[in-house]
């Protein structure tokens, strides 16, 4: 998707607004919030399970009398032209969700109250760091996590027995099973892995040694064609073309179908999709729950054995600068950042925003692995910028050129400057 306006261009243009509304960034400075005031939250896609949405709801209006809470489901596709727009507009909603590797973006265009004073209230040390770090700017708090999620793989046992394989200890042991189960199995795909997921491709390039971009004297240098990235693309592309029959433009949405109608034999996605593929048969989005014996799961495996470093999926929340109500806008926020709202996404395999409730994803398979990976899971480069790489479609348009069977070494060189001149434009 191309982008209308960068958005630290969008954002910074009604920055004198943002700030004449914000009351001084202290959600408490604005006096009593009105009786009757509407709170409406930003939640993307459908990661928030019913249960925790309607703890919120209840909680809020229950400790807020006469105050409302509208949670508005928002889309990933368009979300950062959607924010740009309604974040710096008169109609801003109140608590926003936005992606980790977005969320630079707009705590450093002041898009965000200011939380610092509200750090320790809302978990302070005990919040996950790495997502601390991306909700952070200039040395104020701004976006506190909101959930996180390792990439796990999730494989069919009776395809993987019947091709004599076991799991793989090593990326390249992986990407070889992948092969294998794609040969023996026509038409179906030993590693599902449509032409436009970039988040798989980061572990081989960092397993290998690589980076996705660097910060020197000031800054930024895409790396994609750097030798020891370059190692690890080769690595995807042997994988998107030999062992994958997903679409080579395709997008990574709704992993589940493949794999419970049998043409996905293994795939690696965030660990709540064991929810996907286990929902019920005639829900909204169906899965496959006949298949949970069939249902294997490990942690992609790195260079050299152990876990590989993934890439930390999940979201960062906080509080529109625009907001009408900041002091109810951050008491909704406190209640999403509570034990009991928090212990909710944990039963239902996301990692919460608190260290001390990882022990409430349980013990079993799923919950092991994502503790394994979310050990060596990492962000991507801390750059306010970098939330424009992804919505001008940079690493999608470059990833689906590496599964047509493109020059790897050319389309990397080529990628570097487009993002260069993104990150330091």
């Amino acid at each position: 998707m191309k982008k209308k306006l960068g958005v630290l261009a969008l954002v910074a243009a009604s920055a004198l607004a943002l700030t004449s509304c914000a009351s001084n960034g202290d959600p408490g400075s604005s006096g009593a919030p009105a009786a009757d005031a509407k709170i409406r939250v930003w939640l993307v896609g459908t990661d928030t399970p019913k249960e925790a949405r309607e703890y919120l709801t209840t909680t809020f209006e229950k400790e807020n009398p006469g105050s409302k809470l509208i949670i508005e489901e928002q889309s990933w596709t368009g979300l950062v032209d959607k924010l740009n727009t309604n974040l710096s507009g008169s109609d801003s909603p109140d608590v926003v969700e936005v992606g980790n590797t977005q969320a630079a973006a707009f705590t450093s265009a002041g898009a965000f109250l200011d939380l610092t004073k509200e750090f320790d209230s809302l978990g302070g040390k005990d919040l996950l760091p790495g997502f601390v770090e991306a909700g952070s700017y200039d040395g104020k708090f701004y976006a506190a996590p909101l959930y996180s999620g390792a990439r796990l793989v999730f494989f069919k046992k009776d395809a993987l027995s019947a091709a004599g394989l076991t799991v793989p200890t090593t990326l390249a042991d992986y990407v070889s099973n992948g092969k294998k189960l794609a040969a023996d199995n026509a038409g179906k795909s030993g590693i599902w892995w449509p032409g436009q997921d970039w988040y798989n491709a980061l572990p081989f390039i960092w397993e290998n040694g690589g980076e996705v971009a660097t910060f020197k004297d000031g800054k930024w240098s895409s790396a994609f064609s750097t030798a020891n990235s370059l190692e690890g693309l080769k690595q995807v592309q042997d994988a998107m073309v030999n062992a994958s029959r997903a679409p080579k433009d395709g997008k990574e949405d709704n992993p589940q179908v493949g794999f419970c109608d049998g043409t996905s034999l293994q795939l690696s996605a965030p660990s709540w999709v064991k929810w996907s593929i286990l929902a019920p048969a005639d829900s909204e989005t169906p899965g496959c729950p006949d298949q949970e014996e069939n249902l294997g799961v490990y942690a992609l495996p790195g260079k050299d054995g152990g876990a590989a470093s993934v890439m930390a999926g999940g979201s960062n929340i906080a509080v529109s600068n625009k907001s009408k109500n900041p002091e109810l806008a951050t008491k909704a926020l406190k209640i999403i950042l509570s034990d009991e709202f928090q212990t909710i996404y944990a039963k239902n395999g996301l990692v919460p925003a608190k260290l001390s409730l990882a022990k409430e994803l349980g013990t079993d398979e799923v919950a092991t692995a994502t503790a394994e990976a979310a050990g060596k899971a990492r962000l991507t480069p801390p750059s306010p910028k970098w939330a424009d790489v992804e919505a001008a479609g940079l690493l999608q348009d470059f990833f689906v050129k590496i599964a047509q069977g493109g020059d790897v070494e050319s389309l990397a060189k080529e990628l570097d400057k487009k993002i260069d001149g993104v990150l330091n434009g």
